[in-house]
Order: C-alpha cells, then structure tokens, then sequence
C-alpha cells in the first residue's frame, strides 16, 4: 500500500498517520486502475509520488506535507476515472470541446476524494496541479502563491515524468529535451522558478534515478528508497555550511 511504502522510505519511521484505512485503499485502487488504463503510463503515480517527497526533502517540509505530496503523487489524476479513453488516448490534438472535458479531471478528481476526512489535505493538490505561476492555468486560474506549494511541486515531478514518458500523442523525451521545456516554462512564467530550480539541482543525484525506476519489483522500490536516503544523508551534510 502507498502509505506503508512512505513509512518505510528515506527512514521515516512507521507510525499510524501514514496508514490508510479499507476505503482509502478503495481510492488508491482505482487510481492505479486509471493509470493501468494506458499502458504507457505504467509507474507514473509511483515515480511521482517518490520525486515529489525528495523534492519536499530538500525544502525542508513537514512530515504531514511530505505525506500530502506522496499521496497526491497516487491520487492527482484519479479524476481522469471519468474521462472517455477516446479522449485520454487520442493521439490527436484534442478539440476544444474535448479539451473542455480533459480539463475537469482536477474537479472531478476533488470531488471523488472529498468525502474522506483523511485526504483532506491532499484536496488542493488534486485540484490545483494544473494551475500555472501567471495565472493561465485551470480549473481556477489561481496565480503564484495562491497555489498551494504541494500543488507547485508535484506539477513540477508530473510535467517531466510526462514528458520523458511516451504518450499517445508523442514519443518520449530524452532528459535535456525534458529539462529545456521545464526551464522554457519557468521563462515563460507558467511555473514557480524557484520550484524548477530545487528541481534541477537534484536531478543529477536524485530526479534522474527514481525517473528511471518502474513499479512492480521490490528491487524498484527498494532503490527509490535508496535514493531517498541518500539525499537525506546529502542534507544532513549541507546543515552545517548553511548555519555558517
């Protein structure tokens, strides 16, 4: 389960807050069952999840933001449930009326989480990951800091992970062309630049390894997890420079 996996990563420590109960897991389930849909998705939740909890790491969040992003990293699409595939696997430009229908997955996405006291936090993620630094994004066209700092980050992780991932509509990216558009992005003021570049200072050391691990094996798991821990020991280092 996705919240057992976080409290064995980066020596967290298992405690009840990152247990999930019988109709969490039901959500859980149906959002890998989303992502199971494409198969050119496969471990994108997973990968996620786990690039978004290192970039938290490094900017120092609590253990309940961490929680939140690991979470959002599972549930942030779940909305596309109600999404056609002949939509989701168009290999098209979408039209406008289709587009219309794609861009309510983070509403929809709310909306089927909502109900649970426990996701709560994890609700502006679910909701807000497609808002952008200017404004122009959806569903709120909420702008800078109005989106919530879990939101900015994960967007950050899913925008790359998509990008060197294939879709229906493209083939994958190397990593440099990835990066380009992330920076091209931040210029362009879509994306918080502080974000963007916590992102490219670890991407060498850390970005570029979970990247690079697919779900399914615990030898996957366990070298995500690894990375995790070596970017803790790598902080844990850089504390005492910063205090001088």
């Amino acid at each position: 389960m996705p919240g057992q996996e976080l409290a064995d990563a980066g020596d967290f420590g298992a405690t009840d807050k990152f247990s999930i109960d019988e109709t969490e897991g039901i959500l859980f389930a149906l959002a890998q069952a989303v992502e199971q849909r494409d198969s050119h998705t496969g471990g994108h939740c997973e990968r996620l999840a786990f690039m978004s909890v290192a970039l938290g790491m490094a900017m120092r969040l609590e253990r309940s933001a961490l929680l939140t992003l690991y979470r959002g990293g599972y549930l942030h699409d779940i909305g596309k449930v109600g999404i056609p595939d002949s939509i989701l696997f168009k290999p098209a430009q979408l039209s406008a009326e289709e587009w219309v229908t794609m861009r309510s997955h983070p509403a929809r996405g709310e909306e089927i989480c909502r109900h649970l006291a426990s996701l709560r936090p994890v609700l502006p993620v679910i909701r807000h990951h497609h808002e952008r630094w200017d404004g122009s994004g959806y569903p709120d066209g909420l702008r800078g800091e109005q989106i919530p700092l879990e939101a900015r980050i994960l967007q950050v992780a899913d925008i790359y992970d998509a990008l060197v991932s294939p879709r229906p509509y493209k083939p994958a990216f190397t990593p440099q062309h990835a990066l380009r558009i992330l920076r091209e992005e931040a210029d362009r003021g879509w994306r918080d630049t502080e974000v963007v570049g916590l992102f490219f200072q670890m991407h060498e050391e850390v970005i570029s390894k979970i990247a690079d691990y697919t779900t399914g094996t615990d030898r996957n798991l366990q070298a995500m997890r690894s990375s995790l821990e070596t970017l803790q020991d790598y902080l844990d280092s850089a504390r005492p420079s910063e205090a001088s």
